[in-house]
């Protein structure tokens, strides 16, 4: 595989983050849990590296991916449990001390192994540029099941969302149900993700593309198309930036993203005559 060719696989779990990440990132916005991923991930992360120093298994083998699903699920009832109870602090700020937390023990862990730098690496950067069809077949399948559960139960999550879930918590103690069904998909999406591109790339991928929809749209279907096209957008550029210039294609791709935001909110300054 040479040339063009070589891009090609990278572009299509590019697309693939791009749709679910990119209706995600609207209820991540609206919910104002903005780290969630990087929360999420480094929970994942230390569930798999829990499964490979305690355990004794590879580091991608479905022992290790199922302690990273479960310590995900378990980090989801947590946050819909903690939202609910703990109306003293902001969601953001238990995300921020969940991630301190386990980031701390991920890395008293990866001091037991003699390979802990190399999961370090893997979870920051991924390895988007050699993703291999069967890793991008699996991830897909799962992206579709995920995606159909939050297409099913779109209008249920929508309402919570735009009710910026404070004021529901006190009116419907079955939130905490379905914020944990929220953050469960979002989690085992997110997980996987992580898996393929790593945690800078899928952070922007959530993030970015929904911040410029909320530039220049308020409904939630002008929102998610055009958070699909920055995303699109931003996967051919840096991919092809990647290809041209050999740089990293997952730093490349979050760059683009990074461009298509600044554009966005200096042509949305113009615009407001700013």
């Amino acid at each position: 595989m040479s040339g063009l060719t070589l891009l090609v696989l990278p572009l299509l779990a590019c697309l693939l983050l791009t749709v679910i990440l990119g209706y995600l990132g609207l209820h991540v916005l609206k919910r104002e849990v903005i780290f969630i991923d990087i929360a999420v991930a480094q929970v994942a992360a230390l569930g798999a590296i829990v499964a490979h120093v305690f355990l004794h298994v590879h580091g991608d083998s479905m022992e290790a991916l199922a302690c990273a699903i479960a310590a995900t699920l378990a980090a989801a009832l947590f946050f819909a449990l903690a939202r609910r109870w703990a109306v003293q602090l902001p969601i953001e700020g238990i995300i921020g001390i969940t991630y301190a937390i386990v980031a701390a023990g991920a890395l008293f862990v990866i001091g037991k192994s003699a390979a802990g730098h190399t999961h370090v690496q893997e979870m920051l950067t991924g390895h988007l540029l050699w993703v291999k069809g069967g890793d991008l077949g699996w991830t897909a399948l799962v992206f579709a099941v995920a995606g159909a559960a939050l297409v099913l139960l779109r209008e249920k999550f929508q309402a919570i969302s735009d009710r910026h879930h404070e004021a529901s918590s006190a009116e419907d103690d079955a939130v905490v149900l379905w914020d944990f069904l929220f953050y469960a998909l979002c989690g085992v999406v997110i997980t996987f993700a992580v898996r393929l591109a790593g945690v800078l790339v899928v952070f922007c991928f959530l993030i970015i593309p929904a911040t410029v929809s909320a530039l220049f749209a308020q409904s939630w279907r002008s929102r998610l198309f055009i958070a699909w096209g920055l995303g699109a957008a931003g996967s051919v550029g840096g991919l092809l930036f990647c290809h041209g210039l050999d740089f990293s294609a997952g730093v490349s791709v979050s760059l683009f993203l990074g461009v298509g935001l600044l554009v966005a909110s200096l042509w949305n300054r113009r615009a407001a005559g700013l």
